[in-house]
């Protein structure tokens, strides 16, 4: 039997590829163990009590699970980033996903870095705990092996990702100086020069709107869009959106503008490719990983944001270009095994 070890994973862009994963491992009737953050209880009903397992997500649990059912599975696919806390004699696979063991944004708080260099040290403590490594990005596949020293060729690029439902059959107006942002909050999302940079090219052009996503417990930015929507700028956020939604959002308006400062893949310029934006991206690695974007600004120069914004609307901006497409059937045929 397989174990899926998704203990670190309940939320945000990760989540959306666990419900995905999970998805396709039942649909496939691939046997499978589930190990799951007890903040995700209630999720995944599909799957019977007796094949998964909520605890709260810590190393010394994850440890203790270990140690009691090591031999309980024929192999483990941990999608959390850190291999098993002990060698095991099955094969293991750990996908790694998350950039910001990689590299620490200056915007992020002491104590965010803090955490993230004390992951980064758990994770080059476990890291020959793991057979392979899947990664989203050839970047993300570079700058793995680089910084802990793994060889490269144990490195394998698998991105996945759910596809939307295109199959609808409205057909949207798409508005030309529409741009969509779908990002949670976080501070290295960048939402604060995003949204200056906006509502300097709406005082100069007066034209333009930004729809936004951003959940209520943000409660400071939600402020701050609050008041540039009583200050007249043209301003939606229309909170946590339903991915079946996320089709009307993307189809009504021409333009992504995407100027997170890390991405280990950027899944929402995938979608908003496969929905046909063009793709207004940061001039990061990332962007590139996955793309060739139409345009591209510095996320950290507002008036250089503020210049891409005109262009998208004085220039003739050519289409984007999708450079990664999901492989989840390869991924399958791998835990198949």
């Amino acid at each position: 039997m397989l174990l899926l070890d998704s203990l670190y994973i309940n939320n945000s862009g990760g989540k959306i590829l666990l419900d995905y994963l999970v998805e396709i491992l039942e649909t496939h009737k691939i046997p499978t163990y589930y190990l799951f953050d007890e903040r995700c209880k209630g999720d995944f009903p599909m799957v019977p009590n007796r094949r998964k397992v909520f605890m709260k997500a810590t190393l010394i649990n994850r440890h203790s699970f270990y140690k009691r059912k090591k031999k309980k599975f024929s192999h483990v696919f941990c999608f959390g980033n850190l291999a098993p806390t002990i060698p095991l004699d099955v094969p293991v696979y750990t996908y790694f996903h998350q950039l910001l063991f990689l590299d620490t944004p200056e915007s992020m708080s002491v104590r965010d870095k803090m955490k993230a260099k004390v992951k980064s040290m758990v994770l080059n403590a476990l890291k020959s705990n793991t057979n392979v490594w899947f990664v989203q990005s050839e970047q993300v596949k570079t700058r793995l092996a680089s910084k802990y020293k793994v060889d490269i060729n144990d490195v394998q690029l698998l991105p996945f990702y759910p596809p939307l439902d295109q199959h609808q059959q409205k057909v949207y107006e798409r508005r030309k100086d529409g741009f969509v942002y779908i990002s949670s909050g976080s501070l290295h999302k960048n939402h604060l020069n995003l949204i200056e940079a906006f509502c300097n090219f709406y005082d100069a052009e007066k034209k333009g709107i930004l729809h936004l996503t951003i959940a209520p417990e943000f409660t400071a930015l939600i402020s701050l869009i609050n008041q540039k929507i009583e200050e007249g700028y043209p301003l939606v956020n229309h909170g946590f959106v339903k991915r079946h939604d996320l089709v009307e959002i993307y189809q009504s308006n021409e333009y992504l503008i995407f100027p997170s400062l890390a991405e280990s893949f950027g899944l929402g310029i995938v979608e908003a490719i496969e929905n046909g934006c063009k793709v207004i991206g940061a001039d990061l690695p990332y962007t590139y990983a996955v793309c060739k974007p139409s345009l591209v600004f510095d996320p950290l120069n507002i008036a250089n944001m503020e210049m891409a914004f005109k262009q998208s609307q004085t220039e003739d901006i050519k289409p984007t270009e999708q450079l990664v497409f999901n492989q989840i059937n390869q991924i399958v045929n791998l835990l198949k095994k």
